[in-house]
């Protein structure tokens, strides 16, 4: 058995959220990762036929079951994750009637997997019915997003196009647009399914007054997503109050849309 500190997925999800502490997007322990892995990566780090328990997950991921996650604890520091990633993080596999997981690695010392578990679970199902490919659900509380969210109408449409104009790159990067949820009392089933509803057909859900939702196909273009989200609202920011002289109007997005071969939001932009 090889030593789970030295397996790439697990260096590479201290890494991402080194970084995502760093930036300033999860301050204390707010925020959490998820990433889906598959049997054949995890095998070489587990010793075969060792004792787990079922925890219950209060609701039904079939759709998830016997797949394995390497996800952020209850509580846990993002700053301390990569220092110490077996009482921060913890490896579990989803049990074949999808309604408990089993912790196979990691959350040393009775740890316990993110209070947003269900969120995730919910969202991952949602994403992999959209995308094959995706693996990633990532959550962090970017300054600038929260700070749109106070000041800007909460409608996707509107906050779509407006973080399009912010930048270039945006409408490149996120094609879809973003959703908004309006507040909600977060680690609920209820906030997972609604944000589920929301991120079948898009990769980043805004909750207002709390923070980013986004999915991807791997951790680095989950970072780089969220990134460039972040950007776009800080550049909100700045120039909010200021008299605005140009912009990048919607016949330009969609000039932009064609040059790199990517689908907009139908509806999204003016005719």
């Amino acid at each position: 058995m090889n030593d789970m500190l030295q397996a790439p997925f697990l260096k590479e999800m201290c890494a991402i959220i080194g970084n995502m502490y760093r930036l300033g997007w999860d301050e204390r322990n707010g925020g959490n990762v998820s990433l889906l892995l598959d049997e054949a990566e995890v095998a070489p780090y587990l010793s075969p036929g060792g004792e787990t328990r079922a925890h219950p997950i209060g609701l039904c991921a079939s759709p998830l079951a016997g797949r394995y996650l390497l996800l952020t604890g209850s509580g846990k520091y993002f700053k301390n994750v990569p220092g110490d990633p077996a009482h921060n993080l913890g490896l579990i596999r989803i049990t074949p009637d999808g309604l408990s997981y089993e912790i196979l690695w990691g959350f040393l010392e009775g740890a316990r997997p993110t209070s947003e578990l269900p969120t995730h679970l919910l969202n991952h199902i949602a994403r992999l019915a959209a995308d094959p490919a995706h693996r990633v659900v990532m959550h962090c509380h970017p300054a600038n997003v929260l700070a749109m969210t106070y000041i800007h109408e909460l409608e996707d449409r509107a906050f779509s196009r407006t973080l399009w104009q912010m930048s270039t790159e945006c409408v490149v990067v996120f094609p879809e647009g973003v959703r908004v949820l309006p507040w909600m009392l977060c680690g609920t089933v209820e906030i997972g399914r609604e944000t589920a509803k929301k991120i079948a057909d898009c990769r980043v859900v805004l909750w207002a007054h709390h923070g980013i939702f986004a999915a991807g196909a791997s951790l680095d273009e989950t970072f780089g997503l969220v990134e460039t989200v972040e950007k776009s609202a800080e550049i909100f920011i700045k120039t909010r109050g200021c008299p605005v002289l140009q912009t990048i109007r919607d016949g330009e997005l969609q000039r932009l849309a064609d040059a790199f071969g990517v689908r907009v939001q139908p509806g999204y932009l003016e005719a």
